[in-house]
């Protein structure tokens, strides 16, 4: 493009966006924040911390409990330079200054392994290497700024992981992952260091993902997200784990943020309790905009549409009894709809139902942290959680009348203690160790429409509770500076059919040289069946009532992981790492002429009779390129080739569901400074594209289907069909202006922006008698705005 086009389209978007020439203005704002030793979390008073480019020198020493202030700052993308004796210096770049906020950072450095005279070792921080110690492959670290930047991640982590390397979206009108060919069930989600329940609204049972992100952006700060061969801590999951972690509030001023968009509008305010005291508090609440919409009496779509939710963290630290924190999250949704009584206006069989669905979740919890030495800390976090989901469905006859066909009610409340010791030994030795009790407080009821069509028939009624104990132990040792090796052990034990798994995990990194390294990783990692399933009812022989499931096993899965890493000069790395997956323990159908594996389960409770006989293969290769943010552009060029099989109870091996062989995205941004006061005004272009292989689908069979009145599968042929290759393109245009006070952000966020028609599945259709195609989410246009003051 010619200096004289670029000119032309910055008009263009400057006359767009209403922006006026004015007086200059320098903006500034101050950085805070504590730097700690990366292992023991200790604190490290006197560290030097230098704003790197300023002019003239901004810098200051951190004081005897490890905090630091730089004030003055310009607005703008800033870089620190860290460093202490004894310990790895290090550059944290691309910080994000805005007029809006303080900047409060948490910074960890490693101590040098090399010993004897001082030398200098230079580190920065790295998108690619995950926040956990003992993480060495397939992990990476996440910030919320790529939440907020990338084009359709609207403030969802979920959504975001689509750019990584080898992570699909198993239906883009919802959040739903499927991980290295895994089912979206096998991913867990995790806060401050425990199991949470899934923090999506209109999420269903037996999944990890649902239609919008309970948690809002504002609580967030950079956590990691792993795909595999997971350190010994992570447990009760096969393919993925989102550790989130969450920010504190400002302990020295109050500040607010108001946003509003499509998806909804939301307040969140943070600050601290009284003055000379550093426990601070941070509160979002967000209510739907369609439903504020829909009070107005303005009709959209076909079912009324709802949804609320708040989160909150509360810091409260000791002089002497260590750090307390009450966090937590909670979520209200539902969909109501009902059927118009007017049989010429229905297109298909879906318009003759009424029906509704709620899905609500909550979880709150207490942590401690309390440090015994500078080498040793314990984090003991007490959570409570909830959920409660369900919903009917009724079909309406040839004289409207309701025919109920079908009734869920899932309620289940957890109380889970998880407790970590973590010592630093020396240098080069380092330990982590824990337990994880949960216990399960469970309401299951689901009666479907039955066979026959003659009545309601119950398959799950149960109320109970279940224990499942976890621990872990895990070293850490750096032998020399170019070598870490990790060796784990760890236990999962489910109380209600006294199942167990014991978990082998090592990894180790080598560094070939300050550019390169390779890596290795290994473990073996289990997980319970969703609870639902091993309460299924039936009638045996004699009338009497069995739960088939009852028994079934922990699944197993062995991953292998070779990782090699290049960075290619300051700002580029890449990574290319091959990994193989070999699932056991699968339950299948106890019927040979059954394809049904919960390998392929994307959501619910499977109430059909199952057994530990099934398998499963996953390999694969995946590269990754990225270039961070740097002169104000970024890209992410990942792609994956990939098989994903499954052995039925016949024995014959199928693809999965989600075999789509491979899948490919890039993403990138550009950021443009304008106005008066250079970087005041930030015009941001951000854009994402996906083509990947297609789901796979299993053939109808017509015949069956219309003797039914239903969709019957040809189950020989089970996801034979490759559906058509999926294409989406994202686009997101931002304009940012900073003020004295305040940092104004509007955006709009086109996701499919060429309405590609990607295909989800085909089914019959009985009242046409015809098979029809399901598509995945055409084009949606988000607006959005946002004030920090």
């Amino acid at each position: 493009m010619s200096h004289r086009l670029k000119s032309i389209t910055l008009s263009i978007l400057l006359i767009l966006f209403g922006i006026n020439s004015g007086i200059a203005q320098t903006l500034t704002q101050t950085i805070r924040g504590k730097v700690v030793d990366q292992i023991s979390q200790s604190t490290l008073p006197g560290a030097s911390v230098i704003l790197l480019n300023s002019s003239p020198l901004n810098g200051t020493a951190t004081d005897i409990n490890g905090n630091f202030k730089l004030i003055n700052v310009p607005v703008g993308m800033q870089t620190l330079k860290i460093s202490f004796m004894g310990y790895k210096e290090l550059t944290v770049p691309n910080i994000n200054v805005t007029s809006g906020k303080e900047v409060i950072l948490s910074v960890a450095l490693e101590e040098n392994i090399v010993m004897g005279k001082e030398i200098v070792i230079t580190a920065e921080v790295e998108k690619d290497k995950p926040l956990n110690e003992f993480t060495m492959v397939s992990g990476r670290t996440f910030s919320v700024e790529e939440t907020q930047k990338y084009a359709a991640a609207v403030n969802d982590p979920a959504r975001m992981s689509t750019a990584f390397a080898g992570v699909i979206s198993t239906d883009d009108g919802n959040n739903n992952i499927a991980i290295r060919g895994n089912s979206p069930n096998g991913m867990q989600w995790r806060m401050e260091g425990v199991e949470i329940p899934n923090p999506n609204h209109f999420s269903m049972e037996g999944t990890s993902g649902g239609g919008i992100s309970i948690l809002s952006s504002q609580l967030l700060t950079n956590s990691d997200f792993l795909t595999g061969a997971f350190a010994a801590e992570y447990g009760n999951a096969l393919s993925g784990v989102f550790d989130m972690k969450l920010r504190k509030g400002n302990d020295r001023k109050t500040e607010y943020t108001l946003q509003a968009g499509l998806l909804g509008t939301d307040l969140a305010v943070e600050g601290p309790f009284k003055k000379d005291y550093n426990g601070s508090y941070l509160v979002n609440y967000r209510y739907s905009t369609l439903s504020m919409i829909g009070a107005l009496g303005v009709e959209i779509g076909d079912a009324v549409t709802t949804f609320q939710d708040l989160s909150f963290n509360v810091y409260l630290p000791t002089k002497k009894a260590g750090n307390f924190s009450v966090w937590g999250f909670g979520g209200l949704s539902n969909q109501d709809s009902d059927a118009k009584k007017d049989s010429t206006k229905w297109e298909s069989s879906y318009d003759q139902y009424n029906w509704n669905y709620k899905s609500n979740t909550g979880a709150v919890g207490l942590s401690h942290f309390f440090m015994f030495d500078e080498k040793s800390y314990l984090k003991t976090t007490l959570l409570a959680s909830g959920t409660s989901r369900g919903g009917t469905q009724a079909k309406l006859d040839d004289t409207y009348s309701e025919i109920p066909e079908a009734t869920e009610e899932f309620d289940q409340n957890k109380l889970a203690l998880n407790s970590v010791y973590t010592r630093k030994i020396n240098s080069k030795n380092s330990m982590k160790a824990g337990i994880i009790a949960t216990m399960n407080f469970y309401n299951l009821e689901k009666a479907y429409m039955n066979e026959s069509n003659t009545g309601i028939e119950t398959q799950i009624l149960q109320k109970g509770e279940a224990l499942t104990f976890q621990s872990f132990a895990q070293w850490n040792y750096h032998p020399i500076e170019k070598l870490t090796m990790i060796a784990g052990l760890h236990y999962l034990m489910f109380s209600e059919n006294k199942t167990y798994s014991i978990e082998p995990r090592a990894s180790m990194k080598y560094e070939l040289n300050n550019k390169q390294s390779i890596s290795f990783g290994f473990g073996i990692h289990g997980q319970i069946q969703p609870l639902g399933v091993y309460f299924a009812q039936a009638a045996d022989a004699n009338g009497n009532l069995v739960f088939p499931n009852h028994e079934l096993k922990i699944t197993k899965s062995q991953h292998f992981v070779l990782g090699y890493d290049r960075s290619i000069g300051k700002h580029t790395h890449m990574k290319l790492e091959a990994y193989h997956q070999s699932i056991g323990n699968v339950p299948v159908s106890v019927d040979p002429t059954n394809t049904f594996s919960m390998l392929n389960n994307e959501y619910g409770f499977m109430t059909d009779p199952l057994i530990n006989n099934g398998k499963g293969i996953n390999k694969g290769v995946e590269f990754t390129l990225e270039q961070y943010l740097h002169n104000d552009f970024y890209f992410l060029l990942s792609t994956s080739i990939y098989d994903s099989k499954y052995q039925a109870s016949s024995g014959k091996w199928f693809d999965t569901r989600f075999n789509g062989q491979f899948a490919g995205s890039f993403t990138g941004g550009k950021e443009f400074k304008t106005g008066p006061g250079f970087g005041n005004r930030i015009i941001g272009i951000n854009l994402k594209t996906i083509y990947s292989g297609g789901l796979r689908s299993t053939p109808i069979d017509y015949e069956a289907s219309v003797a039914a009145g239903e969709t019957k599968y040809i189950e020989s042929e089970a996801y034979s069909i490759k559906e058509k290759n999926y294409f989406r393109a994202d686009v997101k245009l931002s304009f940012k202006r900073n003020r004295a006070k305040s940092t104004v952000t509007w955006s709009l966020d086109v996701q499919n922006v060429t309405n590609n028609k990607n295909v989800y599945g085909e089914y019959f259709d009985p009242l046409t008698a015809t098979t029809k195609v399901s598509y995945q989410a055409p084009l949606i246009p988000i607006l959005a705005y946002r004030i920090d003051f």
